[in-house]
């Protein structure tokens, strides 16, 4: 592709397989796997990262979602009462984002996904049965909650929102994990485009804020997401798929790996 050595081009299309597959599997986008290989193994910008992870989080979204849809397993009344709030939250994020450093914001999140970690570890040990056991919860206080939650973090990080939407849909509305997977990704398939077009206008402004020292221009965005989202949108039909098909306890597993390797790599603890 022209503008991308071919070493790069590789690079990023390995990595849109990778971040597809695991958007789809576990319902956050794929920005988690994006955005720390962009900027450390590849030596991006933080800003730059983000805003061309947030346009791939619609390509891994969209796909996913229709393997959700086909499988029955989206809770659309849910979706509904979350989508206004993190409309607006996603904005806000977007906002505080473009002002605040990506590197220190990064690290608080890793705290976070600390508490994500430890949530999911617990599970492992409950009966698989107990994901059923209660009725969902679709007020609008619980899912605005969550969606708000979500959005913001969105916004703030450059990410699909998954990590936040999931574990908080599993323990505030009560869904099951599958179901709070493609509940998740149904909201994010409109937050991160919305999310995506005000952080990517945005770019250019960012030098006279001091928030970078090097202008950064949207086609650099762009050009980096061109490359990612082929083979993303693969992944996530794979990823989506293996949702509905792998074991409880395997499919937490899987989610509670990625979140380490997440939370490692935001908090730095690698030489």
């Amino acid at each position: 592709m022209a503008g991308v050595p071919l070493n790069e081009l590789i690079i990023l299309l390995i990595l849109g397989l990778a971040a597809g597959t695991a958007g789809g599997l576990v319902g956050i986008g794929g920005s988690l796997v994006i955005i720390p290989v962009v900027t450390l193994a590849m030596g991006k910008d933080q800003h730059l990262a983000q805003a061309a992870a947030m346009i791939v989080n619609v390509f891994v979204a969209a796909p996913a979602l229709f393997r959700h849809h086909q499988a029955k397993a989206v809770q659309w009344g849910v979706v509904l009462r979350m989508l206004p709030f993190g409309l607006v939250l996603i904005l806000v994020g977007v906002f505080l984002s473009d002002r605040f450093d990506g590197e220190l914001l990064m690290k608080l999140f890793g705290v976070f996904l600390l508490y994500i970690i430890a949530i999911n570890m617990l599970k492992l040990f409950e009966d698989g049965r107990k994901d059923n056991s209660r009725s969902p919860r679709i007020a609008w206080l619980s899912a605005g909650f969550v969606g708000s939650l979500m959005g913001f973090a969105a916004g703030l990080l450059g990410i699909g929102g998954g990590p936040i939407a999931v574990p908080l849909l599993q323990r505030i509305c009560r869904l099951p994990l599958r179901e709070s997977i493609a509940t998740a990704t149904a909201v994010m398939c409109i937050t991160s485009a919305v999310g995506a077009w005000r952080k990517n206008v945005g770019l250019s402004e960012l030098v006279e804020r001091g928030v970078t020292a090097d202008p950064i221009q949207f086609k650099e965005s762009l050009l980096l997401a061109t490359c990612l989202v082929p083979t993303a949108m693969i992944g996530a039909l794979i990823g989506a798929r293996l949702t509905h098909k792998l074991p409880i306890k395997l499919l937490r597993i899987a989610f509670i790996l990625l979140m380490v390797w997440a939370c490692v790599n935001m908090l730095g603890l690698l030489p």
